[in-house]
């Protein structure tokens, strides 16, 4: 079995130590760094399938981490901090992190998270070597432009196909609205909230059975929106 190397960037040492523990009983290879300057140093030199990063580091904030990380690199990072405003988790998001925990925090949780992030870097690996994509009755072909559900061709606008492919190719994630806007509209647009919201209204019409109660497009309320992809349906 090829283990993983995680990377906990902790300074609360008792924290530091429950995790390492868990890693070791669940087989999973780890180094630690408890500051920012450590933590990038460590990073560049042993590359490691995802990071865990508390947000309150000696010296400094975890988010501007979290954004030199994302400049060079997409691997899985999970915040995991005592902050629980909706405001430092939206701006975690932002920063790059895919996922956010909060302490106290339940370790069958994190371990299930860490999974889920690991599983998505493969399958995003594997992606990238293919232009067909499958999100349960949805099908997207890069090539073409097309997506399909339930086999017939969606009529989409431009910005349409680029929200949903741009929903599809990220499922089960939670994206924050300025993300979202960044990434399928550019710069500029980030604030222009009334936009999301009415594209993703008009695409729940084309693509729910019930725009009303989405099995699709999730709003995660006050952050953004997650596309639910259930692999076993």
């Amino acid at each position: 079995m090829n283990k993983y190397l995680i990377h906990i960037i902790e300074d609360d040492l008792s924290v530091k130590k429950l995790l390492e523990i868990t890693f070791k009983e669940y087989e999973f290879d780890y180094i630690s760094s408890e500051s920012k300057k450590n933590a990038l140093m460590m990073f560049l030199s042993h590359n490691p399938d995802l990071l865990i990063v508390d947000l309150g580091l000696s010296d400094g904030d975890g988010k501007d981490l979290i954004k030199q990380i994302r400049e060079i690199s997409k691997l899985p990072i999970i915040v995991l901090t005592a902050r629980h405003d909706e405001k430092e988790i939206v701006a975690a998001l932002d920063a790059g992190a895919d996922d956010y925990i909060t302490k106290p925090f339940s370790v069958n949780e994190l371990l299930a998270r860490i999974r889920a992030n690991l599983r998505r870097k493969i399958n995003n690996i594997n992606d990238e070597m293919t232009s067909k994509f499958i999100c349960n009755e949805l099908e997207l072909d890069i090539t073409s432009r097309d997506i399909f559900l339930r086999s017939e061709k969606l009529k989409l606008t431009p910005i349409e196909y680029e929200l949903l492919k741009y929903f599809m190719l990220h499922t089960n994630k939670t994206l924050t609205h300025k993300q979202i806007l960044q990434e399928v509209w550019g710069t500029g647009y980030q604030n222009e909230m009334q936009y999301l919201r009415t594209y993703v209204n008009t695409l729940r019409k084309k693509i729910e059975e019930n725009s009303t109660r989405p099995k699709y497009i999730k709003t995660e309320s006050g952050i953004g929106y997650r596309f639910s992809y259930n692999q076993d349906s």
